[in-house]
């Protein structure tokens, strides 16, 4: 990868800001179902539910065989992964999204094994392991502020307030 297009793993993300890869693992398990954004052929968006694992130091999407978010990412491995905000508008540990690139996994892969007898999904499925581009989280501070945390690989949290 070039330095414009630099990608990590949940692992190395999660060594490099624990507190915030704590909050953003904590916003994911809050719930099941979360909204997974892909690319269509003709380039336009298409929205998705998606249920996500962190497991073995990695962000797994699996999905189900021949689904259109496995075709989209398959032909472009982009996507924007949106935490489930749950009910009303408290949204608790505030709103996080993860962006980056999703690398299939093959059926013959150890790593697919591993994730089968841990998950127990049903099969045949597509499993992706992602590669972080950018992972944010917003939230309100003291009701007063909107607070925005940046991360991209190979730099520190950027913070951003504004009333």
């Amino acid at each position: 990868m070039t330095p414009n297009h630099r990608a990590s793993n949940w692992a190395a993300f999660a060594a490099a800001e624990p507190e915030l890869a704590k909050t953003v693992e904590d916003r994911f398990g809050a719930f099941t179902h979360h909204v997974l954004a892909t690319l269509r052929k003709d380039g336009s968006p298409r929205t998705s539910g998606l249920e996500v694992r962190f497991l073995d130091g990695e962000l797994w999407l699996g999905m189900m065989p021949g689904s259109l978010k496995a075709l989209d990412l398959r032909r472009d491995p982009r996507f924007s992964l949106q935490a489930n905000p749950g009910e009303g508008t408290g949204m608790g540990g505030g709103d996080v999204r993860i962006s980056g690139r999703a690398v299939e996994v093959g059926d013959e892969e150890a790593t697919k094994a591993g994730y089968v007898k841990e998950v127990e999904p049903p099969e045949p499925f597509h499993l992706f392991r992602t590669e972080l581009t950018e992972v944010v989280r917003t939230y309100v501070e003291d009701d007063t502020y909107l607070v925005a945390q940046v991360w991209k690989p190979g730099e520190p949290v950027r913070t951003l307030k504004r009333t």
